[in-house]
């Protein structure tokens, strides 16, 4: 059965790292919400309003896509949509909608690494990963909106600490 995993985590946790690994491990089709924005975001994004509203037209155009591959039996990765109870409802119905599993693939790694990360991110802006600078300001403001998983959500939950069908680990 196909499954839709899809990532907890802070910015800078690693979310498009593991993302691209469950691509390859799962012989999955990886939607990376990243990639969409700075494609088809219809100007710069610099405010996190503008991220919600850019973010929500993408989601729009990539839930019938990933419901209709999870249908025919493929599984899908989405680096996104793992931060909040609606965005998590909103991955289980896409699932169940196509009568498919889903996984979500939990990253708890510390704020102070977060940000070392992300600095590290600014300064090198590594291709397929860099989307723009994420300052210590706005780690802390996006930061406020993250709400870890609950039981009573449903969700079925996967640990990252042995990701042993992952290339390279």
């Amino acid at each position: 059965m196909a499954t839709l995993h899809f990532i907890y985590g802070w910015p800078g946790a690693g979310k498009t790292t593991i993302a691209r690994d469950l691509g390859e491990c799962a012989r999955a089709v990886v939607f990376c919400e990243d990639e969409w924005l700075a494609t088809l975001a219809s100007e710069r994004i610099t405010s996190l309003q503008q991220y919600v509203e850019e973010s929500a037209r993408i989601r729009r155009l990539i839930a019938p896509l990933a419901t209709r591959l999870l249908a025919l039996g493929v599984s899908v990765v989405f680096d996104f949509a793992g931060n909040t109870p609606s965005h998590r409802a909103w991955v289980k119905a896409i699932a169940d909608a196509a009568n498919a599993d889903h996984l979500l693939h939990v990253l708890d790694v510390p704020a102070d690494e977060c940000k070392r990360r992300l600095h590290e991110r600014n300064a090198t802006k590594p291709a397929g990963l860099y989307f723009g600078d994420v300052s210590d300001e706005l780690f802390d403001a996006v930061v406020q909106h993250i709400v870890p998983p609950r039981d009573e959500e449903a969700i079925q939950l996967a640990s990252t600490s042995d990701p042993s069908c992952w290339p390279g680990r």
